[in-house]
């Protein structure tokens, strides 16, 4: 294989993954139970009971009850398979019929239809925007609030650290890929990064006696733990001199995608490099890394061999690290749109491999739930339950997709990141910054990149969606919606701190629909929320922070300077100037004689609003 590009890399030629099927996650699981509808404006809702071991569901629609049922690619580039129930479909004619059946999915595919179809048919927009109500529960115990979207995050190759060189836009590479490193420590709370690339010819050389000069690497690691941060070690790509196919690369910066040439080699490489980071860094602190083997394996882009092959370079490595420290946490398959955990899974149980976490990767959809896999791995071992870490996650996996500047991204987040509360134990956003190089530099300011900051350091509004999750206090108490689109468009969650003086209620409409990237007017809202449990008679002061096409929309205000590549001085001092969270004080509520209180807000398709009640 030769050097891939844009096109191959892209999702609609992503899609030809290897035909090697599950060793376990079998799709015989059972339809679905208590199919139904429910007729939306600007959508059909759909909700179901959920199946004991499903990892999803994939809803099907037809334009008849004799179908032909083709799943819904709501255009998000991936796993069409959603988590749970309920899910709006907004890829509908308002007045128009339709008829749906949901399958349970594994990662072997898709079980049965359900037997029987239901009907649907979306509404158009009214002459105002239909309502929602978010009613929150402040009396109720607060309960841990996991933070899986702070957990880790991803970034292009840490080498990039020392780049003290110009990049886009006459950016200084290494030092603004080290700041935007810190806003996501700083203003997110992350704790770990996730970046490919730990084999690159710039951080180990392979000498003339075969052993491994990793100065290179250290430099890189040195100035990457200056930031705070921890590294998620990605045992990935192969050096040139072990590879079986050396001229066998992908992206920018010619990584080799090659099975190794002697396996014994491989397992030196990994062994030594433990050895290494252990005596550099000290033991018990590599103690507290994820090493992780590879890079989506599953797909032929991203390695030569095969499913087997794999697994053979799991076990090879994961013996060379666990021999030097068993402390060390290793876990695979880093795979892309779900798939090979069962397998890896399997294989692990069959051979006595250890197996600490499983990764994999998923865009454009909410992440799946592969705890039926990892709590059937530990009932058959005994062993620890394996965590779950999707260690790459995003919008969209197209690179220069207008989609990751746009608003749209922004409820996306927070429906993917309330989805992994109870699923997962990490949820990784794909990436930190917009200095990445995998198909080339940036063109221009807003092109589509990965990044949640701009090369500038601007900030999305994706990175305000997660801004605001990171805002919220104290403990987790129940919330929750009803109306027009509840719980499939329009999502919340609250908080309260422990001793009741401050309550945060976070709202957001969205859909995964990437046919609405613009908005849809018949999807917009009007939510109202009714906060319960606050002290009878408190008045509360009020703050609003708003989150759409003309708030915290950076895109919006370069659009407003005149737009272009690049800007110039005086357009970056504008730019930073607004660079910020909009935030505004509502007139102040006081609560009931029973405790309530009822704020109304204007809610967006795409739009995230944050209330925030403080007792005065």
């Amino acid at each position: 294989m030769t050097d891939t590009n844009a096109a191959r890399l892209d999702w609609e030629q992503r899609i030809g993954l290897p035909s090697d099927r599950p060793l376990v996650g079998t799709a015989d699981l059972p339809a679905p139970a208590g199919l139904r509808s429910e007729d939306g404006t600007g959508h059909v809702l759909l909700d179901w009971e959920p199946v004991e071991g499903a990892l999803g569901y994939l809803v099907h629609r037809a334009p008849s009850v004799d179908g032909p049922f083709e799943p819904l690619d709501h255009q998000g580039g991936d796993v069409l398979a959603v988590p749970h129930p309920p899910y709006a479909d907004s890829l509908v004619e308002p007045g128009r019929g339709y008829w749906y059946k949901v399958a349970s999915w594994t990662d072997a595919g898709p079980g049965p239809l359900t037997a029987t179809a239901v009907p649907g048919c979306a509404r158009a927009r009214g002459a105002e925007p239909a309502r929602v109500t978010v009613t929150v529960d402040a009396a109720a115990t607060p309960v841990p609030l996991p933070g899986v979207w702070n957990r880790m995050i991803g970034a292009e190759h840490f080498s990039l650290l020392v780049w003290d060189r110009e990049g886009p836009g006459g950016a200084g590479v290494a030092a603004e890929y080290a700041r935007a490193l810190g806003i996501m420590r700083d203003e997110i709370g992350v704790r770990t990064v996730r970046a490919h690339g730990t084999f690159l010819p710039e951080n180990v050389t392979v000498r003339d006696d075969g052993s491994f000069d990793f100065s290179g690497l250290d430099e890189v690691y040195d100035r990457f733990l200056a930031t705070g941060l921890k590294p998620v070690v990605e045992l990935s790509f192969m050096p040139r001199e072990l590879a079986a196919h050396p001229d066998s690369t992908v992206f920018q910066y010619q990584a080799v995608n090659s099975v190794p040439a002697d396996w014994d080699r491989w397992g030196d490489l990994c062994r030594a490099l433990t050895v290494h980071l252990r005596e550099r860094y000290g033991a018990d602190e590599v103690a507290g890394w994820e090493f992780e083997v590879w890079n989506e394996a599953n797909l032929e882009v991203f390695w030569t061999g095969t499913q087997a092959d794999y697994h053979r370079l799991y076990e090879v490595a994961v013996r060379a690290v666990k021999e030097v420290d068993a402390r060390i946490p290793v876990g695979g398959p880093g795979s892309a749109a779900a798939g090979w955990v069962g397998p890896l899974l399997e294989f692990c149980r069959e051979h006595d491999v250890p197996i600490d976490f499983v990764s994999t990767h998923t865009y454009g959809n909410a992440p799946l739930d592969f705890r039926p896999q990892t709590r059937s791995f530990a009932e058959a071992t005994g062993r620890p339950e394996p965590e779950i870490l999707w260690t790459e996650w995003g919008v969209t996996p197209t690179h220069f997709h207008r989609v990751s500047d746009a608003v749209f991204s922004a409820p996306f987040v927070l429906r993917g990141m309330k989805a992994a509360l109870a699923s997962t134990d990490a949820l990784a956003y794909w990436v930190a910054s917009d200095h990445f190089e995998e198909l080339g530099w940036p063109p221009k300011l807003f092109h589509g990149g990965f990044g949640l900051l701009t090369v500038g350091n601007l900030r999305k509004p994706r990175f305000w969606a997660l801004s605001l999750l990171s805002a919220l206090a104290g403990g987790r108490v129940p919330a929750r919606v009803t109306g027009d689109g509840a719980e499939a468009l329009t999502e919340a969650l609250a908080t309260r701190t422990e001793d009741g003086a401050r309550v945060d209620v976070l709202v957001w409409n969205g859909t995964l629909d990437q046919t609405r990237i613009d908005g849809a007017p018949a999807l917009d809202r009007t939510a109202a929320v009714e906060v319960n449990g606050l002290a009878p008679g408190a008045s509360y002061a009020v703050t609003l922070h708003r989150v759409d096409e003309r708030h915290s929309n950076i895109k919006a205000v370069w659009e407003d300077l005149g737009g272009g590549d690049w800007p110039d001085a005086q357009q970056w001092a504008k730019l930073r100037a607004a660079d910020r969270l909009s935030e505004e004080s509502l007139a102040p509520v006081t609560a009931g004689a029973d405790g309530r209180a009822t704020l109304t807000v204007d809610l967006p398709m795409p739009g995230i609003r944050a209330l925030r009640l403080t007792r005065t």
